[in-house]
């Protein structure tokens, strides 16, 4: 770990490039790092090892990055990414996890609470929030809804899922690996897919609501009850 004088020598250097560090509070930057001119360092943001960031990005605030390629033109805000390779365009964050051997394509969007591990994400595609995708190779313009999970992990082994281009994944669906949905393919919200849904289908996987007309006037449920 660098200590304070050699932080502030290294941030004068990256700044006389044309990198924009407006505050330095927080800031800590290896000096094996690269970033490129007109690209602006948020306070709190810590990049460390061989880092190589490009020109006109928004890093931060708040964001760690570790042995990574960062795009041109990408703003990653409270990010962490590790040993991963992150496209031109792209925007995450906030509170965006991307562990270890992530490839994220071009102008893909990862919203907030989301974590990405050991996956790869096409051109296009979103990922808006509270998704993990894991063990995963997701097409181009892929539409997560809320909620979902990959399942790659069954105890013992853990598998891959397949998301091809132009599929729209509804929200709060589970894909339980192995498994693919084809190109243009839907999951029905709420779903749990236990099996490969072909290209251009909707696959619903989930039991139909019962109403029980009535039921809390029968039942009367603790919380209607009158307490003396």
């Amino acid at each position: 770990m660098i200590n304070n004088e050699q932080r502030l020598s290294i941030i004068q250097n990256l700044i006389d490039s044309g990198v924009e560090i407006p505050c330095f509070d927080g800031v800590i930057i290896e000096p094996d790092a690269t970033i490129g001119k007109g690209t602006v360092i948020m306070p709190g943001t810590v990049i460390m090892g061989d880092v190589k960031i490009g020109t006109e990005c928004v890093i931060g605030p708040n964001s760690y990055i570790v042995n990574s390629t960062i795009g041109n033109g990408t703003r990653l805000n409270n990010t962490q990414v590790y040993d991963s390779q992150i496209g031109n365009g792209v925007t995450a964050g906030p509170f965006v996890h991307v562990r270890p051997n992530c490839k994220i394509a071009d102008n893909v969007h990862i919203g907030n609470f989301v974590e990405v591990k050991n996956s790869t994400v096409d051109v296009g595609s979103k990922l808006p929030h509270l998704l993990y995708v894991g063990d995963s190779d997701v097409g181009k313009d892929v539409n997560f809804g809320c909620g979902c999970v990959t399942v790659n992990y069954d105890g013992m082994n853990k598998s891959r899922t397949t998301v091809k281009d132009g599929a729209f994944i509804g929200c709060n669906t589970n894909l339980v690996a192995p498994v693919t949905v084809g190109e243009n393919a839907f999951t029905a919200a709420g779903s749990t897919i236990t099996e490969d849904v072909p290209d251009n289908s909707l696959a619903v996987a989930r039991s139909r609501q019962t109403v029980k007309e009535d039921w809390v006037n029968v039942k009367k449920p603790y919380k209607r009850q009158h307490t003396k």
